[in-house]
Parts: C-alpha cells; structure tokens; sequence
C-alpha cells in the first residue's frame, strides 16, 4: 500500500504557481527567438530615437511629457528604454520581458482570486485560463504591446492590494491602491474601468455590501472617488493624446459603429470558446448584415436577463459577466481608434471575467453530484491543455512579419493592411516584385490607403522609376495633405531627378508637419551643402544629429563645411 501524501495548504499554492509560471514559460518560450514586426514595433522602438538614447534624464523628461504614439504612457516607454539600456535592438529581450510581465500577472491573479473565496483550485483556472489562452498571444508576443502586459501587472497589483486595504483599512494601504492604480494608468489608459471592478469585488467575492450599514453609495463615493477622479483626467489625456489636428480624426457613422461593436462583442465570446481564424489585423466594414446584428443584440440580451434573474443566488455570474462587458467597453469601437474591427488583444483583461463565469457558474449550475464532480477536474486540465497547444501554435506566426501577414491573408477578407504590410517585409528582403504586387491589392481593396501609395512610390524610386514613384506620392498626399513621410519621399525623388528647389519645398513641408522629421531636416540639408548653402545646410545637419540622425553632420564635419 502507498501511503498517502500530506500536503499543506501552503504547499499547494506554491505548487501551483511554479506550474503556472513553467507551463506559461514553456508554451511561450519560442518568442525569445522571435524578431521585430513591421506594425506599430518600429514606432516604438525601431525607429525610435528618443527611446534609444536609453534611461537618461532627456529620455525619462520625453517620456513623461510625449504623446507620441497617441498615447500618453510614461511608464511603457521607460520600461523599453530599459529593454534597450539592457539589450539594443535584440528583440528576443523585448519578448522575454513581455512573457515574464505576463507570468507575473498571472501568478498575482491567482493569488487574488484564492485570497478572496479560499477556493484554490478554481482561482487556479482562472489563473491558468488567462495565461495560456490563445487570444492573448498578441499582447504578449507583440513587443508593442507593451502597454497591454505592463498595465495588467499593475491592474493586478492593484488589486491585490485593494484586497490587503479592504481587509485591515488603513491609510497607508490606501495610498498604496492609489498609487497601484496610477501605475497602472501610467502604462496603458484602458485601465479606467478599474474602479468601477473594486466596487463588483466588493459585491462579490468580498461581500462588503452585507457588512457595510447605512447610506452604500455614499460609503461607496467617499472610498472609490480619487479612483474615479484618475479615471476622468486620464480618459480627458488620452482623448487629447489621439486627437489629430488637419482634420485626421474622421470617424465611421455612428450606426456603423454601434453596429460593429454589437458584432464585435459576441466575436469575443465566440472566440473565447472557440479560438479559431485569429489574425494581427481584423478590416473595419460599415456594411454588416442586419441579421447579424440582430442576433448578436438579441444573444446579450437573453445572456445579460437570465444572469440578472439569477444575480443573487449565483453572484459570481452577475460579477464575471459585468466584469467583461465594463472592462471591454472602452475598445469595443464606438469611440473609433482604428480602422479594424476588434483586435485579439483587447480580450487581455475581459477574458477574466469569462474564467470567473466558467469556473465557479459551471460547478454551481451542473449541481455536481459526487460523480460529476470527480470529471471535473480533468475535464478542465483537458481543457486547458487544449488551450495551450493552440496558444503555442498561434505564437509561431508572431516570429516575424512574413509568417504574421501571410497567416493574417489566410484567415481574413479583404485584408489591405496585411497586404500592405507583407509588400513591406517582401521589400527588405528584396523581392522587389512580389512587394509591388501586394501594394497593389491594398490599393485595389481600399483605394484611400494612403500608405500602400507612399510605399509603392519608394519600391519603383528605388528602381529609378522616378515618375511612377512622384504619381505615387502625388496620390498619397492628395488624399492626405498632411502625410510627412510623402513629401520627404516625394522630396527624395526630384532630388533624384535633379530637380533641387521641388525637393527643398518637400522636405520643408515635411518638416512643417512633423517637425521632429529627423530625415527630412538630413535630406535638405545634404542638398543645401551641395549648393555651398553652409549657412542653411549646417544648421539643418545640426538639428538632424539632434534628432538621432547624425550622417550628413559627420560628413560634413570631416571635409570642413560644419564648424
């Protein structure tokens, strides 16, 4: 006979969580081998400079007063000024950050959930459910996505320590939430709702409404205001952040959107049980059709009236579903910041209202008889396994930008971005005609695609065909008068053609509009200096090299131009 293993219960929890973080680390262990992505990595380390100056005083003074990016996010950009303090431009660092922020959130979520119901196992699965799902492969595998792990580490941590506070208040502890939350804030403004999740924990599982007497909303207002407070400046920053002067911030019809978000919303609960046809980028379309939209309003109706039936006997329903509808809300697409659908990454922090439905509602609503119980358990390790195997299969198409869009073509319709974006991986590796046949599928799809026009027009100038690259660019900037990148372009080419003072009037207008245009200040300083303007081109080489571009001044330093 063997004899029987004692096990405390402190010895669980620490099993648990070294399971957690080495099935975490193993299913996503191949990023550490992955490279950059030519979507959003090169805005926010690539061609970078200011971050690649490294933690300085000028980079940590830039990174808390920049809205670059359309964001204001301090602590995103210090966090990968120190990836690139500690590892360059290797990306594999960047990754491994990534996942080690994604381990910790998960291994704080499970401590979470178990220090408020007492319940190891399920708060085990919720833990597990929002670490290997393959959903979340895109903010975890996506070095720009930074915002998405590191704000999650601190929406944990602060509620974490919401937990702490709430079991033996005091001020210090207080300030210690408040802080969390600014932290959290500080790295990606989605984080908002956060408050409005304290009250729900209060409910359920903390049950605070039964202990509390007198006036619950005044209680409420006096702990959950400054929350509230931080909530209301931060949207006020991001709202500010995103808005584009020269009239860029043009939005779909609002019942196109309302539409797509209805849509949208179920798409995540769809995909949540059936994670299949997962892409970088899903295409906006206003035209929807009515029945879809129908069933999805109808679908969270029946969902949200039967969880309002049975809201006091199975509070747990009521909290996850509200849980994932208020945290899902900012990015569901009414308030448009971005020409896609959904994205997979918005699902991050919303899947765990999922897993808390899924592991306590299942139990409850089964009313397990001893037999039921004893499949339980490895009904939900099958589950999960499931889970990780296709998690490790979609993280392969993140090891680069080839693999990403060619896999995003294949699961998506009329997909220009990706086309777009394969044209430009294509284009590095010098497969000059496959490129311009893809720009030109972005085109055919959605013909205002400013982008797909301006990286056209660089492929046929680096063939010398100057003339279709100028059409190009005309294209671009036509439909965009305020697109930098194609007046520099456009600049490059009549450079090209020797035609000076076009060129100058380019990359002025470049510079007009985006006026930390390192390039365009280098270009129109190289051909000043090659007019023996010093005067004008010095200065410009200057301003350059300040900028993080330092060529044309080196040069002309060395032959005795610039002083």
């Amino acid at each position: 006979m063997f004899k029987k293993i004692n096990i405390s219960s402190k010895e669980k929890k620490l099993i648990i969580c070294v399971v957690l973080a080495m099935v975490t680390l193993a299913v996503y262990w191949q990023v550490n081998q992955f490279d950059f992505v030519n979507i959003d990595d090169g805005v926010y380390v690539t061609e970078n400079s200011h971050l690649q100056s490294g933690l300085t005083l000028k980079g940590l003074r830039w990174a808390f007063t920049t809205t670059y990016a359309e964001f204001w996010h301090p602590l995103t950009w210090l966090s990968l000024m120190l990836d690139h303090q500690l590892f360059s431009l290797n990306a594999g660092g960047y990754h491994m950050t990534n996942l080690v922020l994604h381990i910790l959130s998960t291994l704080l979520l499970f401590w979470l959930f178990n220090r408020m119901t007492g319940a190891l196992w399920k708060s085990a699965f919720v833990a597990a459910f929002f670490a290997l799902h393959p959903l979340h492969v895109e903010s975890v595998a996506w070095v720009a996505e930074r915002k998405d792990v590191l704000s999650a580490f601190f929406w944990m941590l602060t509620l974490c320590l919401y937990v702490y506070y709430v079991e033996k208040p005091a001020i210090k502890r207080y300030l210690l939430v408040l802080c969390g939350f600014v932290l959290a804030l500080m790295s990606k403004p989605m984080v908002v709702t956060l408050p409005v999740i304290m009250v729900l924990l209060d409910y359920w599982p903390l049950k605070r409404f039964e202990s509390k007497k007198g006036d619950l909303i005044l209680w409420q207002l006096k702990e959950k205001t400054p929350f509230f407070i931080l909530s209301a400046v931060f949207s006020i920053i991001t709202i500010y952040a995103r808005y584009k002067p020269y009239g860029e911030n043009l939005q779909s019809p609002l019942s196109s959107r309302l539409a797509n978000a209805l849509v949208s919303f179920v798409t995540y609960l769809a995909k949540t049980f059936w994670p299949a046809d997962m892409a970088v980028f899903y295409p906006f379309t206003a035209q929807i059709q009515d029945w879809k939209i129908f069933g999805a309003f109808l679908l969270i109706l029946v969902i949200s009236v039967a969880i309002i039936v049975m809201w006091r006997r199975l509070p747990y329903l009521f909290v996850g579903w509200l849980w994932y509808i208020i945290t899902i809300a900012p990015v569901i697409g009414i308030i448009k910041v971005g020409d896609f659908s959904m994205a997979d990454r918005y699902h991050y922090l919303p899947s765990i209202g999922m897993a808390i439905m899924i592991a306590w509602g299942i139990p409850a609503l089964l009313q397990m008889t001893g037999r039921i119980k004893k499949l339980l358990f490895p009904a939900a390790t099958s589950f999960l396994i499931i889970l990780m195997i296709l998690t490790w299969h979609q993280c392969g198409y993140w090891q680069n930008s080839i693999f990403l869009f060619r896999h995003a073509l294949q699961v998506t319709k009329d997909n220009y971005l990706a086309h777009n974006n394969l044209g430009l991986s294509l284009f590095t590796e010098g497969k000059m005609d496959e490129s311009i046949e893809h720009y030109n599928k972005s085109i055919h799809i959605k013909p205002d695609y400013i982008f797909a026009y301006n990286n056209r027009g660089i492929i046929y100038a680096k063939l010398g065909r100057y003339q279709p690259a100028i059409d190009d660019f005309n294209e671009a900037i036509r439909r965009m008068p305020f697109y930098a990148n194609a007046y520099n372009n456009r600049g490059l080419s009549y450079a090209n053609l020797g035609q000076h003072q076009r060129a100058i009037e380019d990359y002025s207008e470049a510079i007009r509009f985006k006026p930390d245009y390192a390039e365009a200040y280098m270009n129109r300083g190289v051909i000043y200096l090659k007019q023996g303007n010093n005067t004008l081109g010095c200065p410009d080489a200057q301003k350059a090299c300040a900028l993080g571009n330092c060529i044309t001044l080196n040069s002309a330093q060395r032959i005795g131009l610039c002083r």
